[in-house]
């Protein structure tokens, strides 16, 4: 018995209400966005910030990193719509088919926070110590709509937990495994690792460790983050070991593996490096204070 008979199967990624598409990986990752901004908001106010400031940062935050997310995947996959036989740059608009790089989306991200911050007169490490747990709860939460893409997974497996992928069939007849606007046949094409799925787990399990050792240690002025994405970084890099779909490489490695490694040192750098404890009161700024 393999994963996919304790799951929705064959997944449908699409629906419709009347001519509305509906897709489970927008769905997916909206409801990341929500609660991330919930729990944010929560351990803010709980550090002596104001209510609704996540909220309101979250108005600059978010949409820069769609456009971060969306950049980094179109950049680091560029012959996949601008290639001989690419898709064509209005594929590479469409992000509702699939593909945000998280790497893009926290960097874009993180400059869309920093002009709320500033907004607000808030010190943006504070600010991003507060919502590192839900910011990776997030990306637990938005793993689960590759599996209704049928899109992130490993080599095949015999394993318990192998998942089913599905080919399909799209309106014009076609019939492949990356179809996502297709309806499954039912009939099964690979069972392979579902990488996704080990994201996940493993994003839960920094989120855990993150509340722990925050409530522990105190941890500020962006120590809490840098803990976050180095201990994101660390998986993520195992998981691209086990990846199989088609990415762009550096040398024999996946660009992903690359940048993994790369964001990681750099995170653990910072954390090694940054003042201990927590910040001054002043850090949480004001709504009537607002910096210059």
């Amino acid at each position: 018995m393999t994963l996919s008979a304790y799951l929705p199967s064959p997944p449908q990624g699409v629906w419709h209400l009347g001519p509305i598409p509906v897709r489970a990986y927008a769905l997916c990752i909206i409801a990341g966005i929500v609660v991330a901004v919930w729990i944010g908001q929560r351990r803010w106010t709980a550090r002596g910030g104001e209510p609704g400031t996540v909220a309101e940062i979250a108005v600059w935050a978010v949409p820069f990193g769609v456009v971060g997310g969306r950049a980094y995947h179109v950049l680091t996959d560029w012959s996949t719509y601008f290639g001989d036989g690419g898709k064509g740059a209005l594929a590479a608009l469409r992000i509702w088919d699939g593909g945000l790089g998280i790497w893009g989306a926290v960097a874009l991200g993180g400059v869309g926070a920093w002009v709320g911050c500033r907004r607000r007169g808030i010190a943006l490490p504070a600010f991003a110590d507060a919502v590192a747990p839900g910011v990776v709860l997030a990306q637990a939460i938005g793993r689960v709509g590759n599996y209704f893409n049928q899109e992130l997974y490993g080599g095949p497996t015999d394993l318990p937990w192998g998942l089913e992928i599905f080919y399909r069939r799209d309106p014009s007849g076609r019939v492949g495994i990356s179809l996502l606007d297709g309806t499954s046949t039912g009939q099964v094409a690979l069972v392979v690792h579902p990488t996704f799925l080990y994201e996940a787990l493993w994003s839960l399990v920094v989120f855990g460790a993150l509340l722990y050792l925050d409530r522990r240690y105190d941890l500020g002025h962006g120590r809490l983050f840098a803990l976050y994405v180095a201990a994101y970084c660390f998986g993520r890099f195992w998981v691209e070991l086990l990846r199989s779909d088609p990415a762009t490489h550096l040398g024999p490695l996946r660009i992903n593996t690359v940048t993994a490694t790369v964001v990681m040192v750099a995170a653990l750098i910072y954390l090694a490096k940054a003042p201990r404890g927590r910040e001054l009161p002043a850090a949480f700024g004001s709504a009537s204070n607002p910096a210059p």
